[in-house]
């Protein structure tokens, strides 16, 4: 039958190189000690132990036994710690969300993993719908995502605002949008909304839609449009982070706006679902650190209380 308090004076056994020590510090006595370990070997039918008077060797069964043992009591602990919803520094953290605010947000809590070593991390990449159906079906408890989908189960907070960038190629000597239109527009989920949005707000008297817009390619993963662009392709508009962390960064350049305009990221989860502290310890200093880099300590005062508001 197994038994855990096997394993555990069987590893104390090992580390300690002494049955006297490890009755010591176990509070056993030492022929107590040594029936442990024969019915551990018994249990497991193998012989770990080599004696050689008051010393012993591990036979090659012992090793293996001892290396088990260490892993076993290494995911009881990690396990035990993850049923603690009030735990800042272990459990699980499953989280989806777009790549247009992943690209930052994953690494970030990579990051955090190192330095909180009791946590997992479980990251997907997804759109908006997708990461719906994974936060209804228990997939993850917590979705990022930039849009909206009213459903009964379901509850939203708005979190932060990621800035859009107008992105063209290196070479681009425009700054109209009649010079925008014959440059061409590149597509990606979510490119469309975007780019309307900073072409109506910054080009109000001469932007209508679009669709007016020649498409001159399209791709599913914002991470890899501007590669396109870089070629001199066209131009699209994307959230900040993807910019910020593209690898070509240096062939594009961003167009400068009179009006700024933000992509909304809004934390999903199942509604009546408590989560566990990590996550808005987790969130939170993501935003600040996210904040002070894009404004310094404090966002702008209309965006703090558009969250607020929310």
């Amino acid at each position: 039958m197994f038994n855990a308090q096997y394993f555990k004076t069987f590893i104390t056994l090992v580390e300690t190189g002494s049955f006297t020590h490890t009755a010591h510090k176990l509070e056993m006595t030492q022929p107590g000690v040594s029936q442990h370990i024969r019915k551990l070997e018994h249990y497991l039918d193998k012989t770990l132990l080599r004696r050689h008077g008051r010393r012993f060797t591990l036979t090659e069964s012992g090793r293996r036994a001892y290396d088990y043992a260490i892993r076993l009591f290494a995911e009881h602990e990690q396990f035990r710690h993850a049923l603690d919803d009030e735990s800042l520094s272990s459990g699980d953290c499953r989280i989806a969300s777009p790549s247009s605010i992943g690209l930052m947000f994953y690494p970030f809590s990579l990051g955090y993993q190192q330095i909180h070593t009791g946590l997992t991390v479980s990251y997907n990449f997804a759109f908006n719908a997708e990461i719906v159906q994974d936060v209804m079906a228990d997939r993850y408890d917590l979705g990022i995502v930039t849009d909206i989908t009213r459903h009964p189960d379901l509850e939203y907070e708005l979190w932060h605002h990621e800035p859009l960038c107008l992105v063209v190629p290196a070479d681009f000597r425009g700054n109209g949008i009649q010079e925008l239109l014959a440059l061409g527009f590149l597509n990606y989920f979510d490119g469309i909304h975007n780019a309307s949005q900073v072409l109506r707000e910054n080009y109000p008297d001469e932007f209508r839609s679009i669709s007016h817009f020649p498409q001159k390619g399209y791709t599913n993963d914002v991470a890899v449009v501007l590669d396109a662009v870089a070629r001199g392709l066209g131009f699209t508009v994307v959230p900040r982070p993807v910019l910020e962390t593209s690898p070509w960064q240096r062939q594009v350049q961003e167009v400068p706006l009179s009006v700024p305009a933000y992509e909304p990221l809004y934390v999903l989860t199942r509604r009546g679902v408590e989560l566990p502290r990590r996550y808005r310890q987790l969130l939170d200093e993501f935003r600040e650190q996210r904040r002070n880099a894009l404004y310094g300590y404090e966002a702008p005062a209309d965006m703090v209380s558009d969250e607020h508001n929310t």
